[in-house]
């Protein structure tokens, strides 16, 4: 079955009402080893959560605009059902566990959280 441009857009909203983004800058981004034990740690402790709804890592995008930072080394947005899911992933053993793995490896993290206001 074939769907139309406008069927195809119609369910781009992502799920839930609670978005979780975070920014990473690791102290030695050029060293492999400190990328890979990061992202190991990282897939392991979202695929584990029983809150998450949508999971996206990231790496900086090749664009270069002027309201564009890109000087981080991983993203990582998350969606939630609402801010009371996103509080009991805060408290999960792997999200705790990922913290005291990794927190040695990154200099920098950035948060920001949002709430859906897109009323469909």
């Amino acid at each position: 079955m074939s769907c139309t441009k406008t069927e195809e857009n119609s369910n781009n909203s992502l799920p839930g009402n609670f978005a979780h983004t975070v920014y990473f800058w690791l102290k030695n981004p050029d060293n492999a080893v400190d990328r890979a034990a990061f992202e190991t740690s990282l897939k392991k402790f979202i695929d584990a959560s029983e809150f998450i709804q949508t999971k996206h890592i990231g790496m900086p995008a090749k664009t270069n605009r002027e309201v564009i930072d890109n000087t981080y080394t991983y993203s990582l947005l998350l969606t939630f059902k609402d801010k009371a899911t996103q509080d009991k992933y805060q408290d999960e053993p792997n999200h705790k566990k990922f913290i005291a793995e990794s927190s040695e490896l990154w200099e920098k993290v950035l948060v920001y959280d949002s709430e859906n206001t897109y009323n469909q």
